[in-house]
C-alpha cells in the first residue's frame, strides 16, 4: 500500500502535542472552536443557453459555434450600436455563485450578498497559441462585470427565490485554454480571489439525442477501489500552459484513463477503445500482456498513451485551432513496426509546434523517435539521422534510458546507458545537435555515489572519494529558463552548463525516484518509489523531505481538529503536480468504507515551517514551569517590494473591460434578452480587437475608436432616455463601459514573467527589515544582523543586473535598488512574439531559502526566493502601421496639392503618380496604447502589384529584385530615390523617416509600364508594398513587417500607345471635320429629296384613300367628299410645287 498519509492515526507524545499545540496559535489562521468571520469562496460552472436559469446545470465546454443574436438588437431602436454590423453570441455563460462555512444556505448568502452591492467581477485570460505561424502572438484578457439573473424556477417568494450571476463565457480563435479570475467589486462579504480553468474539450461531442459522449472511448461511471488502491502514483504529463484536457494513465489491468478539463476539479474515467494488439516478435520480446495505459502525454490538441510497445494518438475537435477540421474518428496507431519502450515528454513548444519522443527496443536500439505535432497533425523521424548512437559513441551494446529535448537550441540530451566488455554498465549524458546533426559526449556519470562528508553538496571534480552505492540514473529533467539541468535515479546531479555537475547530499542514497515535478518557477517535488515526497528549491543545495515527517504529522493533526473532510486515515497518492505555482496531489481517499477521488492542495509552506519549529526548539525553565522557546533563522522580518514600474509594458498584457448593460428593471436583474445583449457586445468588443491589426493607422489608436466616433455626440441623449426609462427594450449600452485599459497598476510583485526588448530594462526595489539581534551582556553593541540581497542570472551574457545598496539605520531596514537589463547581444531580430529567448532572474536573500514566510489571508507564502522567466526579443503587441493621416497631410505640404481618384476610397486614398511620395508609419503598442513615429531605418519593396484589386499578383524573388534594387540594369525599375543609404550588398535602398521621398518611375519591362486604362480616366495601379527593418535598424530586436497596398493614379502612357491614341483621335476629329462640310454643302440637296420624298408619301396616302366600301347611296356621297378631297389635295400640291419652283428662279 502507498499512503500518503498515517494509517492509523498517530498518536502524539505528549511533548508533541505541547508544541503541536503552540504551532495552532502561530498559524496564519487561528483555530477556534467559535469563529467570528465566516470562510467563503467563489463557485463557478459553465452552463449553455438552455441552462440559464436552471440551478443544478453544469455544461462541459464542447461547442465551439458562435449564435446570431440580431434580432435581440433589432429591439434596440434608440441605442448606440451599428445596425450594418452582425452581432453573434457565444456558446456559454459562467454562472457564479458564492459559498460560507456555517449553515447560512447558499441561497441567502447569493440574495445577501446582491442586496448589499456585491457584483462578481470576472477576468477571463486566453493562453496564446502554439502555432504562432497560423495565429498572432498575444497575451489577452477581458474583464467583465457579472450580471444578476433571477431564477425563473418556481418560488414562495414574492421578488426572489434563487439567484446566481452572470457573465459571457467568450471564446477567441486560436485559444483553447482559459483561466477565469473571480474577484469582488469590494461590496458586500470578503471573498478572497479565486481562479478556476475552464478549457474547450475537443474530445466531447454531442450524440443524436444532443448528449455528450466521448469520441476517445466510453465513459465509465464508477470508481472502483482496485483501479487506486495499492497502485503506484505516476507523473502526469502535458505541454506546459497548452493543455486543455489534462489525461492520467496506470489503472492496473484496464485500458482506461482519468481525463479532466478543468485540472482535475472535475474528471472523467475513460475506457479507451484502443484494439489492444499483440504484436510481440523476435526484436521485440514482450514478457507479458497487460491492458494498462503506462505512459500518457497530453498536447494542445493530440493526446499520446503507449500501451505495452504500441503507441497511439488522438486528435481533439478544436474549430478554434483549425481552419479545416483535423479532429480524429478513432484512435491511430503509430509506428506499428516499432518496439517502443518508453514515451518521454517535451514540457514546451516551439516553432509553432509541440513534440513528443519514443524511445525504441529491439531493432532501431540507440535511436529516438521524434514527434512533432502541428496544427493537430503528427509525424515522426529518427534521430539520429545517419547513424545510432551507439555507433556514433563507438560502443556495441548501448540502450537510451532518457531523453530532453532542448527546444530553444535543437538540441536532444540523451541518457544513454553503456553494457562493457566485463558486463559492468555505465551512463553517459549524449547531446545532439538536429541541425547539424552532431553528437557528442558531455559527461560520464560517475559509477559510485560520491562520499559527501556531511556537506549538503558536492562539486564532482574527479578527485573525490566514492561510497560503495552504485549511481543508478533514471531519468532526467531540464528547466529552459534558468538552464538548470537534473540527472536523477538513487541521487541528484544538477549542472547549469551541462558539463560540470554538482552533488546533492541531503537526498539519501537509499532511496530510488521515480518522477520529477517542475513547477518551472524555482522550486521542484520529488516521487520516490516508495511514495515519499520531497521538495527542492532551485539555486539551493537542500532536499527537504515532506513526506512521511514530522510535520507532516503534526499537520494531519490539525486538519483532525478542523474536521477537514480532505483528509483520512487510508487513502492512496495518485499523482502529483503543479497549478499556478501550487503544488497539487490528487488522492484516492477511502472514508466510512466509501471511496472518492479529491484534489487537494499540498501545503508546502506549512510543512516547512512545522519543519523548522520541531527541529529548532528548546525547553526553559522559568520559575517553576517549562517554556518552549523556538529560533527563527529568517534574517529579516519584514520583505516588501516597492517602485514596481506599471506591469503591461513588461507583461505584455491586453486587457479590455466590458460591463453588462444597464437593465431598466427595479430589482436590477437581467432577462435572457439583456443577457444576449450582454453576449453581442463582448462579441462585439472582441471582433474590433482582431479587426484592429490592419495596415493602414486609424486617427486614434484604440480599438474601440470605430465603435464610438459617430456616436459620442448623442451621449447626452441616451443617457437622457435611460435615466427616464424610455430606453427601447428596457436596456441601456453606455458607451463608457466598453474600453480597451492601458493603465494597470502594480499589484506589490513580482510579474509573472517579463519581456525585454533591445536594451530595455526593469527596475524595483526590495525593502528589508532586519531581525533585532539578541540583547547580549557585556560592552558588545551590535547595530544589524547581517542581510544580504542576491541576483542570480541564467545568462549573464545576455543579461545583467544592477543592485545598490541603501542602509536606513534609524529603521533597522535596508533599501536594496534591482535593475535588471538587455545587454543587446543575445537575440537578432525577430516578428512580434516570435522564438523568444527564455531566461530568467532568482533574487534571493541570502541563508533564508526555506525559512522565511509571510502570512496570508490564503495561508503562508515563501518568501526571500522570487524567480521571473524573462523572455528576450521582440515582445508581442508590437507593430509597425502606415500613418496615412500624417502622410497625407506631409505630401499635400511637400506637393503644394493633392489629388485624391474620381472614386473616393476612405479606407484607402489614392496618391498621383508624377508626385514625390512621402511615406510615414507608426510603431504602435498595442498593450500600452503607444504610438509614435518610426525613426529607425527600413527597406521598402515592391512585392505585388495590379491594375485593380482582383488582377493583383505577387512577384518572384527575381522580380522583386529587378523591380526594386538600384543595381537593376534592364530597365525595370517601379520607383527610385534620391538617397544614396544601401544595404550592405547595395541591392536595395535604405529608407527612414527622414528621406527624400519616393519617385515613381515604372519603366518599360516594369508591369505598371503602359498601363491600359479601363474608362476615361488616367490608368491606376495598387501596388503592394513591403516594408521591413530587418538587417538594417539596430535599435531593437522587432523585425517589423508591413505588407500593404498602395493606391497610384494618374500613370503615364507609353510613347507607342499615347501616339496610337493620338493618331486614333485625331482620325476621328478629321472624320467628324469632313462629315460636317460635307452635310453643309450637300443640305439643299437633301431638302428637296426630302421634299419630293415627302410628296410622294402624301400622294400615295391620297390615292389609297378613293377606295370605299359602302352602300349605293353612301358610297355616292363617301365618293363625292372623297373626289373633293382628293382635288383640294391635287391643288395643294401644285401649289406647295409651283411654291418651290418660284423660289428656284429667284436663287
Amino acid at each position: 500500500m502507498f499512503p500518503v498519509g498515517p494509517a492509523p492515526w498517530p498518536r502524539l507524545r505528549v511533548l508533541w502535542a505541547l508544541w503541536a499545540l503552540l504551532v495552532v496559535l502561530l498559524a496564519p489562521w487561528r483555530l477556534w472552536a467559535i469563529q467570528e468571520t465566516q470562510e467563503c469562496t467563489w463557485q463557478v460552472v459553465l452552463n449553455n443557453l438552455e441552462s440559464v436559469g436552471k440551478n443544478d446545470a453544469i455544461d462541459h465546454f464542447v461547442d465551439q459555434e458562435l449564435y446570431t443574436v440580431d434580432k435581440v438588437f433589432d429591439l434596440l431602436v434608440d441605442a448606440p450600436i451599428d445596425r450594418d454590423e452582425t452581432y453573434l453570441g457565444f456558446p456559454y455563460y459562467l454562472k457564479i455563485n458564492y459559498s460560507c462555512t456555517g449553515e447560512v444556505s447558499s441561497e441567502a448568502l447569493v440574495r445577501k450578498g446582491h442586496l448589499t452591492g456585491l457584483k462578481p467581477v470576472v477576468l477571463v485570460t486566453f493562453q496564446s497559441p502554439v502555432n504562432f505561424h497560423r495565429w498572432k502572438i498575444e497575451q489577452l484578457q477581458i474583464q467583465m462585470e457579472a450580471a444578476p439573473f433571477r431564477s425563473p424556477e418556481r418560488c414562495d417568494a414574492e421578488e426572489v427565490c434563487l439567484m446566481s450571476w452572470y457573465t459571457p463565457m467568450p471564446i477567441k480563435n486560436g485559444s483553447v485554454v482559459m483561466r477565469v479570475d473571480v474577484s469582488s467589486n469590494g461590496l458586500g462579504p470578503f471573498i478572497p480571489n479565486k481562479r478556476f480553468h475552464v478549457n474547450i474539450n475537443g474530445f466531447l461531442e454531442r450524440g443524436r439525442d444532443h448528449e455528450l459522449q466521448f469520441t476517445v472511448g466510453n465513459e465509465l461511471f464508477h470508481l472502483i477501489p482496485r483501479h487506486f488502491v495499492n497502485v503506484p502514483s505516476r507523473p502526469l504529463w502535458y505541454t506546459v500552459d497548452q493543455t486543455p484536457v489534462l489525461i492520467l494513465g496506470g489503472i492496473p489491468e484496464e485500458k482506461a484513463i482519468l481525463l479532466t478539463d478543468t485540472n482535475f476539479k472535475d474528471f472523467f474515467l475513460v475506457e479507451l477503445s484502443i484494439d489492444s494488439c499483440w504484436v510481440g516478435s523476435f526484436y521485440c520480446p514482450q514478457a507479458s500482456f497487460t491492458a494498462t495505459i503506462y505512459d500518457a502525454i497530453a498536447t494542445e490538441s493530440t493526446l499520446f498513451i503507449r500501451q505495452n510497445q504500441l503507441i497511439y494518438y488522438f486528435t481533439g475537435t478544436y474549430t478554434t485551432l483549425y481552419e479545416n477540421n483535423h479532429g480524429s474518428e478513432r484512435w491511430v496507431r503509430v509506428l506499428a513496426n516499432e518496439c517502443i519502450k518508453r514515451l518521454c515528454p517535451v514540457h514546451f513548444h516551439s516553432n509553432g509546434s509541440e513534440y513528443v519522443m519514443a524511445l525504441t527496443a529491439g531493432k532501431n536500439e540507440g535511436y529516438v523517435h521524434f514527434g512533432t505535432i502541428t496544427d493537430g497533425l503528427v509525424s515522426f523521424k529518427l534521430l539520429p539521422r545517419d547513424r545510432s548512437v551507439c555507433n556514433a559513441i563507438l560502443v556495441d551494446n548501448c540502450s537510451i534510458t532518457w531523453a530532453v529535448f532542448i527546444a530553444g537550441d535543437y538540441n536532444l540530451l540523451m541518457l544513454v546507458e553503456i553494457v562493457g566488455p566485463t558486463s559492468s554498465k555505465y551512463f553517459q549524458v549524449v547531446s545532439y545537435d538536429l541541425v547539424s546533426d552532431y553528437l557528442v559526449v558531455l559527461y560520464t556519470i560517475p559509477e559510485f555515489i560520491p562520499d559527501a562528508r556531511g556537506l549538503e553538496f558536492l562539486m564532482i571534480l574527479g578527485t573525490e572519494s566514492y561510497t560503495n552505492f552504485p549511481m543508478v540514473p533514471k531519468g532526467m529533467s531540464y528547466n529552459p529558463y534558468n538552464n538548470l539541468l537534473l540527472i536523477w535515479g538513487n541521487f541528484l546531479l544538477q549542472s547549469f552548463n551541462s558539463e560540470n555537475f554538482i552533488y546533492l547530499a541531503d537526498f539519501p542514497k537509499e532511496l530510488s525516484i521515480k518522477y520529477l515535478v517542475n513547477s518551472f518557477r524555482g522550486d521542484m517535488a520529488i516521487v520516490t518509489e516508495n511514495e515519499e515526497i520531497w521538495y527542492l528549491l532551485e539555486g539551493s543545495y537542500q532536499v527537504y523531505q515532506l513526506f512521511p515527517s514530522k510535520a507532516w504529522e503534526v499537520y494531519i493533526s490539525l486538519q483532525v481538529l478542523q474536521q477537514s473532510s480532505r483528509y483520512a486515515p487510508n487513502e492512496t497518492m495518485v499523482t502529483l503536480f503543479y497549478e499556478d505555482n501550487k503544488l497539487y496531489q490528487l488522492v484516492y481517499l477511502i472514508d466510512n468504507q466509501q471511496g472518492r477521488l479529491i484534489k487537494r492542495l499540498m501545503p508546502v509552506e506549512q510543512l516547512l515551517m512545522y519543519q523548522q519549529i520541531s527541529k529548532e526548539y528548546v525547553l526553559e525553565r522559568q520559575g517553576s514551569h517549562l517554556t518552549l522557546s523556538f529560533s527563527n533563522f529568517c534574517p529579516f522580518t519584514v520583505m516588501r517590494l516597492q517602485e514596481l514600474p506599471n506591469p503591461q509594458i513588461y507583461t505584455r498584457q491586453e486587457r479590455y473591460r466590458a460591463q453588462p448593460p444597464r437593465v431598466l428593471e427595479p430589482w436590477g436583474f437581467h432577462s435572457e434578452n439583456s443577457l444576449a445583449v450582454y453576449q453581442g457586445l463582448v462579441y462585439y468588443l472582441l471582433s474590433l480587437h482582431s479587426k484592429y491589426d490592419k495596415p493602414y493607422a486609424d486617427p486614434v489608436h484604440d480599438p474601440t475608436w470605430r465603435w464610438w466616433k459617430n456616436k459620442k455626440q448623442d451621449q447626452d441623449y441616451y443617457f437622457y432616455l435611460a435615466n427616464n426609462w424610455r430606453s427601447t427594450g428596457s436596456v441601456h449600452v453606455d458607451m463608457t463601459s466598453y474600453e480597451k485599459i492601458y493603465d494597470l497598476k502594480a499589484e506589490n510583485e513580482l510579474p509573472e514573467r517579463i519581456f525585454l526588448d533591445k536594451g530595455t530594462s526593469y527596475s524595483f526595489s526590495v525593502f528589508l527589515t532586519t531581525r533585532k539581534p539578541e540583547v547580549q551582556h557585556g560592552p558588545s553593541f551590535q547595530v544589524l544582523s547581517p542581510v544580504d540581497l542576491a541576483v542570480v542570472l541564467a545568462d549573464p551574457d545576455c543579461i545583467e543586473a544592477m543592485v545598490k545598496e541603501k542602509v536606513l539605520v534609524n529603521r533597522n531596514s535596508v533599501l536594496f535598488w534591482v535593475t535588471l537589463s538587455d545587454k543587446r547581444s543575445c537575440f537578432d531580430q525577430g516578428i512580434s512574439g516570435h522564438h523568444l529567448m527564455k531566461t530568467s532572474m532568482l533574487v534571493k536573500v541570502l541563508g533564508s531559502s526555506g525559512h522565511c514566510f509571510q502570512n496570508t489571508n490564503r495561508g503562508p507564502r515563501m518568501q526571500s526566493n522570487l524567480m521571473v522567466p524573462v523572455l528576450i526579443g521582440c515582445p508581442p503587441g508590437k507593430r509597425l502601421a502606415f500613418d496615412i493621416t500624417y502622410t497625407l497631410q506631409y505630401n499635400r505640404v511637400q506637393n503644394k496639392h493633392y489629388f485624391d481618384c474620381v472614386k473616393v476610397d476612405p479606407e484607402m486614398p489614392c496618391f498621383l503618380f508624377r508626385d514625390i511620395f512621402y511615406p510615414f508609419f507608426l510603431i504602435q503598442d498595442l498593450v500600452t496604447g503607444d504610438s509614435g513615429s518610426f525613426q529607425g531605418s527600413y527597406v521598402l519593396k515592391v512585392v505585388g502589384g495590379g491594375p485593380t484589386l482582383d488582377t493583383i499578383k505577387e512577384y518572384s524573388e527575381e522580380e522583386i529584385y529587378r523591380f526594386n534594387s538600384p543595381l537593376d540594369k534592364t530597365g525595370s525599375l517601379i520607383w527610385t530615390t534620391e538617397n544614396t543609404t544601401t544595404t550592405e550588398d547595395l541591392a536595395f535602398n535604405i529608407m527612414s523617416h527622414n528621406s527624400l521621398g519616393i519617385e515613381w518611375l515604372c519603366l518599360e519591362n516594369s508591369p505598371c509600364h503602359d498601363t491600359i486604362p479601363h474608362n476615361i480616366f488616367a490608368p491606376e495601379f495598387f501596388f503592394k508594398v513591403l516594408v521591413s527593418n530587418r538587417g538594417v535598424d539596430e535599435s531593437t530586436y522587432c523585425d517589423y513587417q508591413l505588407t500593404f497596398l498602395l493606391h497610384i493614379h494618374g500613370l503615364p502612357l507609353s510613347a507607342r500607345r499615347a501616339f496610337l491614341i493620338l493618331l486614333v483621335s485625331a482620325s476621328l476629329f478629321v472624320g467628324l471635320v469632313i462629315l460636317y462640310i460635307v452635310c453643309c454643302l450637300l443640305s439643299p440637296y437633301m431638302v428637296k429629296v426630302c421634299n419630293i420624298l415627302r410628296w410622294k408619301i402624301n400622294s400615295i396616302i391620297g390615292l389609297e384613300s378613293n377606295y370605299t366600301y359602302s352602300t349605293p347611296s353612301d358610297s355616292r356621297a363617301f365618293s363625292h367628299s372623297g373626289t373633293v378631297s382628293w382635288r383640294s389635295s391635287r391643288l395643294n400640291s401644285r401649289v406647295v410645287y409651283k411654291g418651290a419652283e418660284e423660289n428656284k428662279a429667284e436663287t
